[in-house]
């Protein structure tokens, strides 16, 4: 497992190690929870060690009697024949211990020395006296001490916090914790490790960022509980008393955090229990609070749990949270024990209740899960109050991107409005589901889904509803390129009703359409998208705000915007991040990855397609897109299975909609080029524009004519966008200027392969410097063609500047090798074989002058003594 988020603490304690050694010696604590990966900081520290300071490690062992010095025992083998004498007649018997104390001083006072004893927690009384002997005499000799131990596991009268008051007072000590993994870090240890079953954000919920607990779910994802972790929590739970086991077990049905007043309403004085458990490190306390430190943990230990015990807590706790005032905070945690007391009435009493708490603080699958516990129960219920949850719960399962759900729901809520003959609830759900079917892959479906809409709605008095139907309309007509005058006439409509009932979502959105067909019709409009979004974001209308932002991603990078795309992707993740927009934060990702593909960052690109691909609530439309992302990444980089994961992604959404978006169609056409299928190449891209007919957008079918004429094709006259319409027109060099104003390398390169000899020379560096192997190929063949040489003109700029004359790419692999990954791990991050992995370490080792893997991390750190 990469180790991640530790970098600060391991420049810190080679930064003490580089001091102890030139004196005075220092001693580190490093502290943390359980599984946080205190071990794997010190092997990896040992790895940086320069080779004439000597590393020595021990650690303590959790046995009920601990061996007395038993990380001194450990240490031995490592250290001078002084010490191991002293040491074997001290366990003998026939010395006193502090000769051994003694002699392991004098022997750290020879050696410079890096000497680790872990887990001290654990430790003897003999091995807690030689830290306090050392630690007092450190400044004399050349050497770091490094202890670790669980912070977790010490409470006021363990042995080892005595000896840390001790430590206190001397200033060469020094103090380091280590702490849970962010969610960025856990998401990118959730790429590629478990297949895409790993919901990266459910991952950090359950583990809090503990790295034993990622890595034991990683490596069995289809377990619900990993079985190392359930013994592990079995293991603490054994060395506790049968009123702690019993604290921990109430704890863990009443959820995650628990007040001790309710705790202490449960079982008759918890409070000496309750310290137990706390001191063993499975629960931990703030304030009158008392919560579980992993999730993970807390569903281990309720699993043990009898379910006729369990139901008899939930039953009390609803009784006694239930006979006082309830407060809006306290509605989940109802809805939760109403639901595990099997009790209908108060699930449909507090859940609804709970969910729209929830949803109205952004914690839309919260409110998702509060609603699926009502509907259990929805048939108690008349048809208005069915309707109701239906709503509730496709609109929280939509935003917290559980699509499938929420349409499901969505279509049950709109077969109950026809047979109630409730027109317009019947039409503002059809234009809800019309809504959600684009980003599903339907588009064919959420047309006529919208016009149903429409239909229902003006057979009725004129309302919001209607305005929004209206806006639907303009939306799906500028997604599927209708032109400016279509989208416009639908966005009066819309704008004419939201003027009238102000409603300024509607009146925002429907400007920034108008605009957004312009931009993608005639190239212009972008302001006036920017001030739509600036607009939303002032007046709170983070549904609408956080959705314009993401489809100006889509319109940057469908555009080859490259700056504008890097802006839109920034500020529309910021914003719905933190309004809690999942759906559309996927979607504004995966358009990123588009974007870094334009620019030429393909290993980037096809990171944030993974991770797209690995989180389960990824719309269709995202997944598609990400799959050909990286479909494309591998087809221009000679992959393998370019076509399965193309035809992947065709299966997940209808045809309109892979030409809509714009790269499905012209990646297929570009796959085919680049694997020399000239024929396929043309009745694709023949194909691609027939189903353009009838609409105009030049940055659709501009790419798909210049496919038709770099494979010997005449296609026929389409509108095409600037750049393509100067290679349509044979001008390569204005073509090549564009694409390089825009910032894109591999399509300059394109268009230079119609140019002249100096143009071919230009294209072929572009190639190789992008890792263009097909297309390097390509050219290659071209320029013999055409009887021109290539020229060799030594180490590009960017190599040249390196100080190991290190490529880019292999510069990719050396922060890969820094990590620790093997030559197919490697592979798989950068989408290349494992036999070209291992040409380009091999490089590498030879350009720094070394000889194994292992020696890169000291070569970088200590190039001095390389």
């Amino acid at each position: 497992m990469d180790l991640l988020e530790r970098e600060a603490v391991l420049r810190d304690l080679t930064g003490h190690l580089k001091a102890a050694v030139s004196g005075p010696g220092r001693l580190a604590l490093v502290r943390g929870e359980a599984g946080i990966g205190k071990t794997a900081v010190i092997h990896r520290l040992a790895q940086l060690v320069d080779p004439h300071i000597r590393v020595v490690i021990g650690a303590c062992d959790p046995l009920t009697t601990p061996r007395p010095l038993g990380p001194l025992v450990d240490l031995a083998p490592r250290l001078g024949e002084e010490v191991r004498t002293a040491l074997a007649a001290t366990l003998a018997g026939t010395n006193r211990i502090d000769e051994v104390y003694d002699c392991l001083l004098a022997d750290l006072s020879a050696y410079p020395s890096l000497l680790v004893v872990e887990d001290i927690h654990w430790a003897d009384e003999a091995t807690m006296d030689l830290l306090r002997y050392l630690a007092r005499r450190l400044p004399s000799v050349p050497a770091l001490v490094l202890a670790t131990y669980r912070d977790d596991e010490i409470g006021r009268t363990h042995d080892l916090t005595a000896l840390l008051g001790t430590l206190a007072s001397y200033p060469w000590v020094y103090r380091h914790d280590l702490a849970p993994l962010s969610r960025r870090a856990v998401a990118r240890l959730a790429v590629g490790h478990a297949g895409g079953a790993v919901d990266a954000e459910q991952l950090y919920h359950v583990s809090a960022g503990n790295p034993f607990i990622i890595t034991e779910i990683l490596a069995a994802p289809a377990e619900p509980i990993p079985a190392t972790v359930r013994e592990a929590v079995a293991g603490r739970l054994a060395g506790l008393s049968p009123a702690a086991r019993r604290v921990v077990g109430v704890l863990a049905v009443l959820g995650t955090r628990v007040s001790l007043p309710l705790l202490a309403g449960l079982l008759p004085a918890p409070e000496e229990a309750l310290d137990e458990a706390v001191a063993c490190g499975i629960v931990r306390t703030h304030g009158q609070v008392t919560e579980f430190r992993h999730e993970l943990t807390r569903l281990a230990v309720l699993e043990a749990v009898p379910a006729a015990y369990r139901l008899r807590v939930h039953r009390q706790v609803l009784a006694a949270m239930r006979s006082g005032p309830v407060a809006a905070d306290d509605l989940s945690l109802l809805a939760d024990h109403a639901n595990g007391a099997g009790d209908p009435a108060a699930v449909l009493e507090y859940a609804p209740a709970a969910a729209v708490h929830a949803a109205a603080l952004g914690a839309h699958r919260e409110a998702a899960a509060q609603y699926t516990h009502a509907l259990r129960y929805a048939d108690r219920l008349p048809s208005e109050q069915q309707i109701s949850l239906l709503e509730g719960h496709s609109q929280a399962c939509l935003l917290s991107s559980k699509l499938d759900e929420g349409i499901t729901s969505r279509r049950t809520a709109v077969r109950l409005c026809h047979a109630l003959g409730d027109r317009l609830r019947e039409g503002e759900d059809l234009r809800w589901l019309s809504c959600w079917l684009w980003p599903a892959g339907r588009t064919a479906e959420a047309r006529r889904t919208g016009l149903d809409a429409v239909r229902a709605l003006e057979e009725l008095t004129p309302g919001r509803e209607l305005a929004r139907a209206y806006l639907n309309l303009c939306q799906l007509a500028c997604y599927e390129h209708e032109g400016v005058a279509v989208v416009a006439a639908y966005a009066e409509k819309a704008i004419a009703l939201g003027e009238r009932f102000g409603d300024a979502g509607v009146l925002a959105q429907a400007c920034f359409h108008a605009a957004a067909a312009r931009v993608l019709s005639e190239g212009r409009g972008w302001e006036n998208c920017e001030q739509a979004v600036s607009d939303a974001m002032a007046r709170d209308l983070p549904l609408d705000a956080g959705f314009m932002a993401f489809v100006m991603c889509w319109l940057a990078a469908l555009r080859r915007d490259t700056a504008r795309s890097t802006t839109a992707v920034g500020r529309a993740e910021t914003y719905c991040l933190d309004h809690g927009l999942l759906a559309y934060l996927l979607c504004a990702r995966v358009w990123g990855s588009w974007g870094m593909l334009h620019q030429g960052l393909w290993p980037q690109a096809a990171d944030v397609a993974q991770k797209i691909l690995s989180h389960r609530g990824s719309p269709p439309v995202a997944r598609a897109l990400a799959l050909t992302v990286l479909g494309l990444v591998r087809a221009r980089q000679g992959g393998s299975e370019v076509w399965q994961l193309l035809e992947q992604a065709a299966r997940l959404v209808d045809s309109k909609c892979l030409l809509d978006t714009g790269l499905g169609w012209e990646a297929r056409v570009e796959a085919a080029w680049l694997a020399g299928d000239h024929e396929q190449v043309q009745s694709e891209g023949q194909r691609g524009l027939a189903a353009l007919a009838n609409r105009a957008h030049p940055w659709l079918s501009g790419p798909l004519a210049c496919w038709i004429r770099r494979a010997g094709g005449k296609p026929p006259q389409v509108p095409a966008s600037a750049p393509y319409a100067l290679e349509l027109a044979g001008d390569w060099a204005g073509a090549a200027t564009r694409w390089d104003r825009l910032g894109c390398p591999y399509d300059a390169a394109l268009a230079r392969l119609s140019g002249d000899a100096p143009a071919l020379r230009q294209a072929l560096a572009a190639f190789e410097d992008l890792g263009a192997r097909p297309a390097v190929t390509r050219t290659r063949s071209l320029m013999r063609a055409r009887g021109v040489r290539p020229i060799r003109q030594g180490p590009r700029p960017a190599t040249r500047a390196n100080p190991y004359q290190l490529t880019n790419r292999e510069m990719d692999v050396l922060k890969l090798l820094e990590e620790g990954l093997s030559d197919a791990e490697i592979a798989a991050r950068l989408y290349i074989s494992p036999k070209t992995a291992g040409h380009h370490v091999g490089a590498i080792l030879s350009k720094l002058n070394i000889h194994t893997r292992h020696e890169v991390a000291r070569k970088l750190h200590h190039p001095e003594r390389g």
